[in-house]
């Protein structure tokens, strides 16, 4: 694995950004409306609740939480759309780059945009609604690795998506969090789901990270095992989506369909 070859993909995309305004705002503007329509939606529920519950930390911190998990998994499949929309596949891997080196600068360049929307939704949370991080405490770091990991194995399925069925099959990923959603228990406790949905739950990481949040928030304890578990789980996951994204690009150089790219047809 070359290290040049991935900075030569990061700075690529460094130039993108630099060349065009309109795909830097992106970046920070969805999120910052995210986190402010949620931020008053926490107002008003406190305001109705009165002192019993602080709605900010819980539902606005899962709000935040799950839109950088949005960014990261958005921040790699951008990349590879972008070389799509280009035409500038086919000519990336004419060139010595490998398939790990492909997806290494994606995942460099994935981090570079979900951290700018990060450190967006955290001044936004924190100067306007008064989101404190200190509440999650050093687990902080550790719920935000596990939904990064998370966010980086969806990305590369996204990308291994439209690899095998051709540019119409974007439409096929942009709603992927969406479907997750129900399953990550973002805003309520895996309790709350019938007992065949609970099942299917504790198959996706981020349950882990939100039941976790709410642990330590409402009772101040939080088992390190389940998040653990829950990390491994993420990792798990990343590991089988570069073999299936590596699997994707191996069927579609051996049947031609890498030459075949078509905007009009899922083939």
């Amino acid at each position: 694995m070359s290290f040049r070859r991935i900075t030569a993909l990061l700075l690529r995309q460094f130039y993108l950004l630099r060349s065009s305004p309109a795909r830097i705002a992106p970046l920070f503007a969805w999120v910052a409306i995210d986190v402010v329509l949620w931020g008053f939606i926490t107002r008003y529920l406190n305001s109705v609740s009165g002192a019993r519950f602080n709605f900010v930390p819980t539902l606005l911190g899962a709000v935040l939480l799950w839109d950088f998990t949005t960014r990261v998994m958005q921040g790699v499949t951008m990349g590879f759309l972008e070389d799509v929309w280009s035409r500038n596949f086919l000519n990336l891997f004419a060139s010595p780059l490998s398939v790990s080196e492909y997806l290494s600068g994606l995942v460099l360049s994935s981090i570079a945009s979900s951290l700018i929307g990060l450190a967006v939704m955290v001044a936004v949370a924190t100067l306007v609604f008064g989101l404190s991080f200190l509440a999650y405490g050093i687990l902080l770091a550790a719920f935000l690795l596990v939904l990064f990991i998370f966010g980086i194995s969806l990305g590369i399925l996204g990308s291994a998506i439209v690899l095998r069925f051709g540019p119409a099959a974007e439409w096929f990923i942009w709603p992927i969090p969406a479907f997750i959603s129900p399953l990550a228990c973002v805003y309520y406790p895996i309790s709350v789901l019938p007992r065949w949905m609970q099942a299917l739950a504790r198959l996706i990481p981020p349950s882990y990270v939100f039941e976790g949040m709410r642990g330590v928030l409402e009772h101040h304890a939080h088992s390190f095992a389940l998040l653990g578990f829950g990390g491994l789980l993420a990792l798990v996951y990343l590991i089988v989506m570069a073999r299936v994204f590596t699997g994707v690009y191996r069927h579609a150089v051996q049947t031609g369909l890498i030459a075949r790219y078509s905007a009009e047809t899922v083939s």
